[in-house]
């Protein structure tokens, strides 16, 4: 008897662990085509129960940023956001146009350097004024009439155009007016995040705080020659367009001639740096634009194509988005990394040495700039290191094989593809 209750216990046991084992098998089972799902979701359709949102949402603002919505499954860790619109910044306007600004206030992350944005009518003017930090610009559209006094009184008068460059020193006194039949636009960026662009030093500002008997004694006449120093700033406002550009170099030059090293740069009429299949890039620094202590890169990247992963080694990067759409993932110790959208009119910051690339996601071609607080531009390419490296050594690291670290250009290709 004991033998056969010995046989129905095990055998109880045995039909028990069977039925557990079966549903078990059975859940499992039927789990499958939700896991299966929730795989097919991650792979590009984001249609799953598991990717749903039932709460408040911004469609609108989602659509523009697809990579922070869903980013891609290689992003990793508390990476800080890195761009600003500027459509997200005030905009002051005066008679003679508008600005506003992205400075370290609004963009945390942007602690060295500072962009600002801003319009101007035909005979527009951009007060005379000056500031502690260089200033860099592009123009974005039209014409502008530019000035400027160095510290010898030597002086400085140009027009610039779509595409072109300008660099003030700092404490180098100077104008823009807009010209044409539609003025100008342009950006602006200092080397210094704390950059603010309501509060530089302004010609009519530093004229009325100053005592009439002290302007008068200061400039040998009398003291009614002051009485129509306006009581506030000018800041921007409409004016009469410039004489002849000639006829004002003319007059400015007398005596003490021109800055020996312009303050303009004509990109025009600058072949570009590199070309390859992808685009092409346009590098503006000292070596070829001597009055300058801001290095910057116009990058041009056709659809598809890619601004090859790398770094900067000497300086923090401002980026401005010209033209097109784009994605840029960046990199950063301790194995964080990000991608976001970006879109005409967004700014972004990229830390020294801190890896990245850009991708058009476009169907045009994708221009922005890359400013750095530095006269000489630098950059790494993550092909070019390893091309570089014993191919042994990397592929004990990254085991991709030494036949595909063979193939890699020896120099770097800046915009993929290469052909």
């Amino acid at each position: 008897m004991k033998d056969h209750d010995d046989t129905l216990s095990t055998n109880g046991a045995s039909r028990r662990s069977f039925l557990g084992n079966t549903s078990a098998a059975l859940v499992a089972a039927a789990s499958l085509p939700i896991l299966a799902a929730a795989q097919q979701t991650s792979a590009g359709t984001h249609t799953g129960v598991n990717e749903q949102e039932l709460g408040p949402r911004n469609p609108g603002l989602e659509a523009q940023e697809p990579n922070s919505v869903f980013p891609p499954l290689t992003d990793a860790g508390g990476q800080p956001p890195f761009k600003y619109p500027f459509a997200m910044s005030h905009r002051r306007i005066e008679s003679g146009g508008w600005t506003r600004q992205v400075t370290v206030r609004d963009f945390p992350l942007s602690k060295k350097m500072a962009g600002v944005e801003m319009r101007l009518i035909s005979g527009g003017v951009r007060e005379l004024h000056w500031h502690v930090g260089s200033e860099w610009a592009y123009m974005t559209a039209g014409s502008a009439r530019i000035t400027a006094v160095d510290q010898q009184g030597r002086a400085f008068v140009e027009d610039v155009n779509e595409g072109d460059l300008w660099l003030f020193p700092g404490g180098v006194p100077h104008s823009i007016q807009g010209i044409g039949e539609n003025g100008c636009q342009f950006i602006l960026v200092f080397d210094d995040g704390n950059f603010n662009e309501f509060e530089t030093f302004l010609l009519t500002d530093y004229m009325h705080h100053t005592p009439s008997e002290v302007l008068a004694k200061n400039f040998g006449v009398p003291e009614s020659t002051f009485d129509n120093v306006p009581p506030r700033e000018k800041f921007i406002f409409a004016s009469e367009l410039p004489r002849s550009l000639a006829e004002e170099k003319k007059q400015v030059y007398e005596v003490t001639g021109p800055v020996p090293n312009s303050f303009a740069f004509f990109t025009g009429k600058m072949a570009p740096t590199k070309v390859t299949a992808g685009g092409s890039v346009k590098i503006v620094d000292r070596k070829n634009f001597p009055a300058t202590n801001i290095a910057a890169a116009i990058v041009t990247v056709k659809p598809g194509g890619l601004r090859e992963m790398h770094w900067h080694p000497n300086a923090d990067e401002w980026q401005y988005y010209v033209k097109g759409t784009a994605r840029m993932t960046v990199f950063s110790a301790g194995a964080h990394a990000r991608t976001m959208d970006f879109h005409l009119g967004d700014v972004g910051y990229i830390d020294q040495s801190l890896p990245h690339f850009i991708e058009n996601t476009g169907d045009t071609d994708l221009v922005f700039l890359e400013v750095f607080p530095t006269p000489e531009y630098q950059d790494i390419s993550l092909g070019e290191w390893l091309a570089h490296t014993p191919s042994r050594l990397v592929n004990e690291h990254i085991g991709t094989g030494e036949e595909f670290l063979a193939k890699i250009n020896k120099t770097e290709v800046v915009i993929a593809p290469e052909k």
